[in-house]
C-alpha cells in the first residue's frame, strides 16, 4: 500500500479544517492539501515521471513543496529534497548521483500549473519495500549519500511517534523546520497528517514570531538552536507557553544547560530523541517521562539496537533505510555481518533500554542540526589559491550547536578563505573560523589527529 494512503487516512474527515495555517493568517485546508498533491501527482506522471523516478525538489520551503512531495508519493516516485542553499557545484554533483527524471527549482509556480490540469484519482500501488524517498547524507568520506527511505520504513516509525507522542486532531504543530531533511519533512509533519490537526507554518525560525504563536501551538518540534535562541527573550515564560504540552529537540545533541535554563524559565521539560536519516527516529523519551539525566529515552517498538565493544551504537528495525543509492559497497561496510547498522555514534544503554550518546565515532559536524562532512569541506579548501592542506572540525558555538572550523596549512587571508569556500558551499558547511598553522599535528602514522586539534580550538567561538 502507497504511503500516502496512510497519511490521507489521517485526514479530517471535515477536509474544510485547516492544515497549514501562515504566519500571515491565511490558511490552507486539507481538502486543498489532498487536491494539490493529486493535481501534482496527475502533472508528474504526464511529464514522463515512472514509478522509481527521483524527483529533485530544490526549493523555498512552501505547502506547494508539501503537495509536491506527498504527489510524488501518489505517483510511485522517489522524493529527493535538496538543501536551497546549494550552489551549481553541489547541485552538478545531485544531479550526476541520483540521475533524475525532474528538477523542480519553484515548487509555488509548478503545483499552481498543476493546477491547471487533472487530478490522479487513485495512488500508484507500492510495496513496503519499494523507495519513497532518497534523503542526502555528509559522510566522512567526502561526497553526500543518498539514504534510500521505504514506503515501509516511512510507515513503521510515523506510526510509532504518533502514538508515543500522543498525537490527536486537537493538537496544534508549530513548524519552523526546514523541509529538506527528516526532521521537518518527515518527523514533523507524518505525525501532524496521521492525526489531522493544525500545522502553524513558518518559512524559517525567528525567535520573535515563533514566542507569540506557542499561544495557540500544543507540540514544538525543533533543534537545539531554536531553544537557545528562545532563551534570549526576556519574555519567555510559563505563561508564554503555557498551552504547549511537549517540546521536542534533536538533529543535534541538546546541550544540558539549555534543558535546564529551559525548565527553569518555562516549567517545561524539552523532549530530546534520537535520529538520523538512515533510520529516522530510532530511541525517544516518553512524555510523560523526561528525566533530567541527558537520556535520548528508550528504542522505538521493534528497534534492536546494542552498544559493541568499540562504544559504537548499532541497530536494526523496521524503519531502517534501504541502503544508500547506487552505493553497494558504503552500503555493504554500514552494515554488521548480522544485519546491525553502524551508526557512527558512540553511546550507552542502560538496563531500563534508555539510551545516552556520548560522542561520535565519526568526525561529522553537526552546525545548526545539519551535518556537514569535514572531507567535503577540506577538498574545497585544499583547491584553493596559497592553500597547501587543511583539517576541518567542529567546535562548541553558542547559536549552532557546532560550528565549522578550518586549520590551514598555507598563506592568505581568513576572510578570503571563507569566501571562496561560501562560493562552492552551503553557508552551513562554510567554515565560520580559519585559523592557519605552520603544520598540522600527526600521530605516528601520519593520520592529523583532530582530536587534538578540537581540544585546541573548542574555545574559538566563545565571547
Amino acid at each position: 500500500m502507497n504511503f500516502y494512503d496512510h497519511l490521507a487516512a489521517g485526514f479530517p474527515k471535515d477536509r474544510s479544517r485547516p492544515c497549514f495555517t501562515m504566519s500571515d493568517g491565511s490558511s490552507i485546508s486539507y481538502g486543498e492539501l489532498e487536491a494539490g498533491a493529486a493535481h501534482a501527482a496527475r502533472r508528474l506522471a504526464d511529464e514522463g515521471v515512472a514509478p522509481g523516478d527521483r524527483v529533485i525538489l530544490k526549493a523555498p520551503k512552501s505547502a506547494a513543496s508539501i503537495m509536491l512531495y506527498l504527489g510524488a508519493l501518489m505517483a510511485g516516485a522517489v522524493f529527493t529534497p535538496l538543501n536551497p542553499d546549494y550552489t551549481a557545484a553541489e547541485m552538478d554533483y545531485f544531479r550526476a548521483d541520483a540521475e533524475p527524471k525532474l528538477v523542480i527549482t519553484d515548487a509555488d509556480a509548478w503545483v499552481a500549473e498543476a493546477r491547471k490540469g487533472g487530478r490522479m484519482e487513485k495512488s500508484v500501488a507500492r510495496a513496503d519495500e519499494d523507495i519513497a524517498a532518497i534523503i542526502y547524507t555528509s559522510g566522512t568520506t567526502g561526497k553526500p549519500k543518498g539514504a534510500q527511505l521505504t514506503h515501509g520504513s516511512l510507515l513503521a516509525n510515523a506510526v510509532d511517534l504518533h502514538r508515543i507522542w500522543k498525537f490527536s486532531s486537537q493538537d496544534v504543530l508549530l513548524h519552523a523546520l526546514p523541509i529538506f531533511h527528516v526532521h521537518g519533512l518527515f518527523i514533523s509533519l507524518h505525525c501532524a497528517f496521521l492525526s489531522g490537526c493544525e500545522v502553524l507554518w513558518f518559512p524559517k525560525f525567528s525567535e520573535a514570531a515563533v514566542l507569540p504563536a506557542l499561544k495557540r501551538a500544543t507540540v514544538m518540534m525543533g533543534v537545539p538552536t531554536f531553544y537557545v535562541r528562545l532563551l534570549t527573550r526576556e519574555d519567555l515564560s510559563p505563561e508564554a507557553v503555557s498551552n504547549v504540552r511537549l517540546f521536542i529537540s534533536g538533529s543535534a545533541p541538546l546541550h544540558p544547560q539549555t534543558f535546564e535554563d529551559f525548565a527553569a524559565r518555562t516549567g517545561m521539560r524539552i523532549c530530546e530523541r534520537y535520529g538520523m536519516s538512515e533510520a529516522l527516529i530510532i530511541t525517544s523519551n516518553s512524555p510523560d517521562r523526561i528525566e533530567a539525566d541527558g537520556s535520548v529515552g528508550a528504542p522505538l517498538p521493534g528497534v534492536e539496537l546494542r552498544v559493541a565493544e568499540s562504544g559504537e551504537i548499532e541497530i536494526r528495525g523496521p524503519s531502517l533505510f534501504g541502503g544508500y543509492w547506487r552505493k553497494p559497497r558504503e552500503t555493504a561496510e554500514s552494515f554488521t555481518a548480522d544485519g546491525f547498522f553502524r551508526t557512527g555514534d558512540v553511546g550507552r544503554q542502560e538496563a531500563d533500554g534508555r539510551v545516552w550518546i556520548t560522542g561520535r565515532a565519526k568526525d561529522i559536524v553537526i552546525s545548526g542540526g545539519f551535518n556537514v562532512s569535514p572531507r567535503e569541506v577540506e577538498m574545497v579548501l585544499d583547491d584553493l589559491p596559497g592553500i597547501v592542506e587543511s583539517a576541518v572540525i567542529g567546535a562548541p558555538h553558542p547559536d549552532f550547536g557546532e560550528g565549522v572550523v578550518a586549520i590551514v596549512v598555507g598563506e592568505g587571508e581568513a576572510g578570503d578563505v571563507m569566501a571562496s569556500a561560501r562560493k562552492q558551499l552551503a553557508a552551513y558547511k562554510s567554515p565560520k573560523a580559519v585559523v592557519f598553522v605552520k603544520e598540522l599535528p600527526r600521530n605516528a602514522m601520519g593520520k592529523v589527529t583532530k582530536a587534538e586539534l578540537r581540544r585546541e580550538y573548542a574555545g574559538i567561538f566563545k565571547a
